[in-house]
């Protein structure tokens, strides 16, 4: 094996090392040194190829959520060319959803249910430069979905999009994370593994939420300020 190769190797089981670990235990929990065990390498080895912990949750995110979030302004592009708003906003979130069910389910960079773990996770820990990181990943992709579905929905608070969407993206971290639940309460009529129906019914329950805020014209945040 070409010493180039061999670093690469090296480079790939760190990283998946941490993102392991990072997934199970969180980001501040781990050290530089179980993942240099987990990896089956020196800690030396894990500061030659990455600057520290930040920098390995860097990577993991970019290699993650670059195709991912391509991917879902590319669908998005295309979705907002549908004229009629009601089709347009279920085609607007299946944009948001198909490519993380997508790279999840053929293993590629872009999400999977460890991934998916691992960001629910670190959402939850709230290490301020752990959200930084996932901020920069993620926000700006999300304000260009958020303007979409707005203009889906004449009248609609903005405040109560953003709730809405927050809601959404729970689901989907649950449905990823879970999905043999779904088996076990239907009792074995539907599999959470089914990413068709999952993205289908993940759909449905947004948009009817969605489509709901456009005939409340007079929203409970009107008399919150």
């Amino acid at each position: 094996m070409k010493k180039s190769e061999s670093q690469n190797d090296t480079a790939t089981a760190i990283r998946e090392a941490a993102e392991r670990l990072f997934s199970e235990r969180g980001f501040a929990a781990v050290s530089l040194r179980e993942i240099a065990r987990e990896a089956g390498v020196v800690v030396s080895s894990v500061s030659y190829h990455y600057e520290g912990k930040l920098d390995l949750l860097q990577t993991i995110y970019d290699i993650h959520t670059i195709p991912m979030n391509a991917r879902r302004l590319e669908l998005l592009g295309e979705a907002r060319q549908i004229a009629d708003l009601s089709a347009r906003l279920r085609a607007i979130l299946r944009a948001y959803l198909l490519p993380t069910f997508s790279f999840a389910a053929n293993g590629a960079a872009g999400g999977g249910a460890r991934f998916t773990r691992m960001r629910a996770v670190l959402s939850a820990e709230g290490d301020p430069e752990a959200k930084r990181i996932i901020a920069a990943a993620f926000d700006g992709v999300t304000r260009s979905f958020l303007d979409a579905i707005a203009e889906c929905l004449p009248g609609a608070d903005r405040r109560q999009i953003v709730w809405r969407s927050q809601f959404l993206l729970g689901a989907l971290y649950y449905t990823l994370i879970n999905p043999e639940r779904i088996e076990r309460l239907s009792d074995g009529a539907t599999s959470g593994t089914d990413h068709e129906t999952a993205i289908r019914e993940l759909v449905d329950a947004a948009h009817a939420s969605f489509r709901a805020l456009s005939r409340e014209h007079v929203a409970d945040y009107s008399t919150a300020d």
